[in-house]
């Protein structure tokens, strides 16, 4: 986010690509933290999908379901959906973070609603863990639908830290 005449606005996609490192999804600890993301029942539930993991980031894509849609007048998806999504990417940033965590969870997530995802539009979240010390990791995040340029949603967590022995 940056700040213009009083006004946080989303950083335009080029310069988030340029602040943070190309992910490398080849690792061990990135195909772990997939695996375990992808068993977990809510995000199976939800349809979620891992695309990207690696280096103390994560992108996750909700498809569009009709069965998550909170208002049938419109079809716009159900902000718990959206919530759920930017949590469980946000944990697995902290889980793949180059620190080596062994596991996490969410103590606050606070999440700004910036407009309703478009109907029959897959949402998709990428977080990032920018910081991290002995016992709590911070996390933003950004979810947004084909229209990148304009979030649906952004996010600031701090999740536990458990370091692997």
């Amino acid at each position: 986010m940056r700040v213009i005449a009083g006004q946080c606005q989303p950083l335009p996609r080029s310069d988030v690509r340029r602040i943070h490192k190309p992910m490398d999804t080849t690792d061990e600890k990135s195909q772990r933290v997939r695996a375990f993301m992808e068993a977990l029942p809510h995000c199976r539930a939800l349809g979620l999908e891992m695309t990207e993991i690696g280096g103390g980031q994560a992108v996750m894509r909700m498809p569009y379901n009709p069965a998550l849609v909170g208002d049938p007048a419109t079809g716009v998806v159900a902000g718990g959906a959206v919530s759920a999504l930017m949590d469980s990417c946000g944990g697995a940033a902290v889980m793949c973070h180059p620190k080596a965590v062994a596991s996490t969870a969410t103590l606050d997530l606070r999440i700004d609603y910036m407009r309703a995802a478009t109907p029959g539009q897959a949402i998709t979240t990428r977080a990032v863990c920018h910081h991290i010390t002995r016992s709590v990791a911070f996390v933003r995040a950004e979810a947004f639908d084909d229209d990148a340029s304009t979030p649906v949603a952004v996010a600031n967590g701090a999740f536990t830290v458990e370091m692997q022995s």
